[in-house]
């Protein structure tokens, strides 16, 4: 089990408030690798910010002056599909 957390730790973003996994991995291949070749590792849209530790979660990183806006999610999907051609599909509900 230690070794289960211990990969958690260094592979997801543990100590961020995140809702894990946000997009579902298209068959062979992975979501995060996606939004990492989209250059989308780190970018931040209103209050979420894609995690700089896996590319597949969204996380708050608590900072205020950020507007409140929707649709981060939907614009790093668009950012991918024009980018590699993949439509990710999302994992969690989106609330709109």
């Amino acid at each position: 089990m230690r070794s289960f957390r211990d990969h958690r730790v260094r592979t997801q973003p543990t100590g961020e408030r995140n809702a894990g996994c946000m997009f579902k991995n298209p068959a062979g291949d992975h979501a995060g690798r996606l939004i990492d070749a989209a250059g989308l590792k780190g970018i931040a849209v209103g209050r979420a910010q894609v995690s700089e530790v896996h590319a597949n979660f969204f996380i708050n990183p608590r900072r205020r002056h950020l507007p409140r806006r929707a649709g981060a999610p939907d614009q790093v999907r668009e950012a991918v599909r024009q980018r590699t051609g993949v439509t990710l599909e999302p994992e969690v509900v989106l609330w709109t």
